[in-house]
């Protein structure tokens, strides 16, 4: 098949290893933009396959569907992106990155303390909430993402 007729959605899913109702949802998602042939099927450019990719490599670093969409609206739609696109997009990612990184190692290294001690009263628990004063900082786990508890 010439290049100028595109992939395929089987194609893209076999290069990809995504199934076929995945890369339908991306695309639902806005993350990819096929075009119709003439006889009415889908048809996707190479530059997909490493958008695909990317989404894949994105959602396991945390990021969500529309990150991942805010991110590939900067990449060119009509060509493949180049090694300083994805520099671009691996610096803007960084923060993001070390973030996450900070937070694993956080519960790492607490591991021992919060799972299955059925403590819940003692003053040095980290999800111990009395009058659920960590409200104040947000939703979730609140100590154990990293906010300090009031003394």
């Amino acid at each position: 098949m010439p290049a100028s007729e595109g992939l395929s959605i089987g194609a893209l899913a076999r290069r990809t290893g995504l199934a076929v109702s995945a890369i339908r949802y991306y695309e639902a998602q806005g993350l990819i933009s096929p075009w119709r042939n003439p006889g009415g099927q889908r048809r996707y450019q190479r530059a997909d396959i490493r958008r695909l990719s990317f989404v894949m490599i994105a959602q396991q670093f945390g990021l969500t569907l529309p990150e991942i969409r805010e991110v590939l609206a900067g990449l060119p739609d009509n060509r493949t992106p180049t090694p300083a696109d994805w520099k671009k997009i691996s610096l803007s990612l960084r923060a993001h990155l070390d973030q996450r990184i900070d937070t694993l190692l956080r519960l790492r290294d607490n591991l021992d303390g919060c799972i299955g001690c059925g403590c819940l009263s003692l003053p040095k628990c980290a999800l111990y909430n009395p009058d659920d004063r960590a409200k104040a900082h947000g939703s979730g786990p609140r100590y154990l993402m990293g906010d300090a508890p009031e003394g």
